[in-house]
């Protein structure tokens, strides 16, 4: 797909999101100050860059998290200027957090339910008489069911959210995501403290995203994760925009090599830790290359690279 000129800032064909002169500074560090910068709608855009390079400090302001120092964005043409969190999650854009943000001693099912914009339960006075909503709740709930079913988190819609592993609130968080029908969703290191048996089943929910007509910015570490499913690649660096395109391309541009990927990201990182190959889904706690092997998880090759 043609999505726009490879350069930082270059404006895009049909963009959902655009943000111009968004800076944020904290103290007397500028944690971000992005020019112009424009997310193609129906693609896969990652975000890339060091750690400290402003990229979840974006995410905040562009989702009212934060508020920026100065700047303008929209989406889908609308101003989210002094927007606040939970209306920008209703105009269709939502997100998910580094460090999950799902509440524990609710159960898999709750935390899904409270997902769901307009519900008539929330209305104080209509809380009081049940038949007012009872219909639309369990067709909520019902909807709930179908999406933790797709997530494979079904049969633990009645278990508490704490009891969940690391990859399994993941997958809850976007599945939770999904409740509110949003255009843009997006994904802060989704990948983050995953073990490798839910990796591949993340990295399929976010191709499936796509497929449903919806448009994707992520944050990720993982340059062979972004080459993998990446349309577009956007890297961020001390809190500017440093270059953006093609992933393949960008990840060829010598500069960005060097300052932001390191010398060796050609690199099969599955070398360094005993590459594995899983074999069987699992819903385990989080595991190492070695537990996964030695509980019949997964499968490691015979040739020791070291």
């Amino acid at each position: 797909m043609h999505i726009g000129d490879a350069a930082p800032g270059a404006k895009k064909k049909d963009p959902i999101l655009v943000a111009h002169g968004v800076t944020r500074s904290f103290g007397g560090m500028t944690a971000v100050d992005v020019d112009h910068l424009e997310i193609p709608r129906g693609a896969i855009t990652a975000l890339i860059g060091p750690n400290g390079a402003g990229k979840t400090t974006l995410f905040n302001l562009l989702t009212g998290f934060d508020r920026p120092d100065s700047g303008t964005w929209s989406f889908e043409g609308r101003s989210l200027a002094r927007v606040p969190a939970h209306k920008v999650a209703r105009r269709g854009l939502v997100r998910t957090f580094q460090l999950t943000k799902a509440l524990g001693l609710l159960t898999v099912m709750d935390n899904m339910k409270l997902g769901q914009t307009g519900q008539k339960g929330e209305r104080f006075w209509a809380s009081l008489v049940r038949p007012l909503w009872r219909a639309q709740d369990a067709d909520i709930e019902e909807r709930a069911g179908e999406i933790l079913a797709r997530f494979r988190l079904d049969a633990k819609r009645d278990d508490f959210a704490a009891s969940l592993s690391g990859g399994q609130r993941k997958l809850l968080e976007m599945a939770r995501a999904l409740m509110t029908d949003p255009a843009l969703v997006m994904l802060d290191e989704p990948m983050a403290g995953v073990n490798p048996a839910l990796t591949q089943s993340l990295l399929e929910h976010i191709l499936d995203l796509k497929d449903e007509g919806m448009t994707v910015l992520f944050v990720e570490h993982d340059m062979h994760m972004v080459r993998h499913i990446a349309d577009w690649v956007v890297v961020m660096a001390e809190g500017r925009i440093v270059a953006e395109g093609p992933p393949d391309d960008v990840m060829k541009e010598k500069a960005v090599v060097d300052a932001y990927l390191g010398a060796h990201q050609d690199v099969d990182l599955g070398s360094v830790t005993g590459r594995i190959r899983v074999v069987e889904p699992t819903d385990a706690p989080e595991a190492t290359a070695d537990e996964l092997v030695a509980e019949g998880l997964a499968e490691a090759d015979e040739e020791d690279p070291r």
